[in-house]
């Protein structure tokens, strides 16, 4: 039975006490890849990555793939004809630094059960605080930028649903954009998921007996060619399904030089710890220095009506 409180943190051989990690940013960084929680989705559909330069990113919106004029047949001997190459409108984007601070005191490192939980527990909160508010700037930006829409052939909850069609049609109206875009990311609520993963008529077109079927697994990771990605409905712009090309639509802009002190964690939070001695604690603080960019909103549509 583990006594209670437990012993004050030491140091002897390989048994690292509590204050030594929280001093150690790569120890810290170690603890805090274990705490990533996957619902957070604004790195998953922005996967482009640009560097900040003075506080803010440049970046051009809808550039076009092809020159301004069509090309013509050219005499033999003849000059080619001289076209230009029109870039996109150019935008700029100031990098904000978004964090959070909190203390844990010497008492409470000691005294959970088992020792340590503590500083997990606070560094869990920090970390998911900055990047749930991420997510909703980045979904904010998301659903401002993209303006396509397709309106569903039926309710997904509704027998006459027809989802892999929407899906399909959905697709088509990217690609048929003539402008490179390649979707391969369908974003929806946990609610619509449940309806995908149990539409009859999906689950007739699977393959029988498989074990990556939603029966045995519980997931979809990919249907008609496209990731699958869930989160809550109020991480979303609006509680429609979003199919996206996440390379094309945009990326994060991260202040990617870490100041002194600071470690990295999975989704690009830096953390940093402080001893405070007349109080006998530590201060913990998360930021992540970052803005989303929406470079290509044509890339992205939402279905309504689902």
């Amino acid at each position: 039975m583990p006594t209670f409180p437990p012993a004050a943190p030491t140091l002897s051989g390989d048994l690292l006490t509590i204050h030594r990690l929280l001093q150690s940013p790569t120890l810290l960084q170690r603890r805090l890849r274990t705490i990533t929680d996957l619902r957070f989705v604004s790195d998953q559909i922005l996967t482009q990555r640009f560097r900040s330069s003075g506080g803010s990113v440049l970046y051009e919106v809808s550039e076009p793939i092809t020159s301004d004029r069509p090309v013509e047949s050219v005499a033999p001997g003849g000059e080619y004809p001289m076209a230009a190459t029109p870039e996109g409108a150019a935008a700029l984007a100031a990098v904000l630094n978004w964090g959070q601070a909190t203390l844990i005191t010497d008492a409470e490192i000691k005294r959970t059960v088992p020792m340590g939980n503590a500083v997990d527990r606070k560094l869990r909160k920090l970390i998911n605080s900055v990047i749930s508010r991420i997510d909703s700037i980045t979904m904010s930006a998301v659903g401002s930028a993209v303006t396509n829409t397709l309106a569903a052939g039926a309710a997904w909850d509704a027998d006459a649903a027809t989802i892999m069609r929407d899906l399909e049609r959905g697709k088509a109206e990217i690609i048929d954009l003539n402008q490179g875009y390649a979707p391969d990311t369908v974003l929806m609520s946990s609610t619509k998921y449940a309806e995908l993963a149990s539409d009859e008529k999906i689950a007739a077109l699977r393959r029988r007996e498989a074990t990556d079927n939603p029966v045995y697994t519980g997931t979809i990771d990919v249907i008609d060619d496209l990731k699958v990605v869930t989160t809550s409905s109020s991480n979303l712009p609006s509680d429609d399904v979003w199919i996206l090309d996440s390379v094309q639509l945009g990326g994060m802009a991260d202040e990617t030089d870490v100041d002194p002190g600071y470690t990295v964690s999975d989704l690009a939070v830096q953390v940093q710890t402080q001893r405070v001695p007349k109080r006998d604690s530590f201060e913990m603080w998360a930021r992540r220095i970052t803005v989303p960019v929406i470079q290509e909103p044509a890339a992205a549509l939402k279905i309504t009506g689902t």
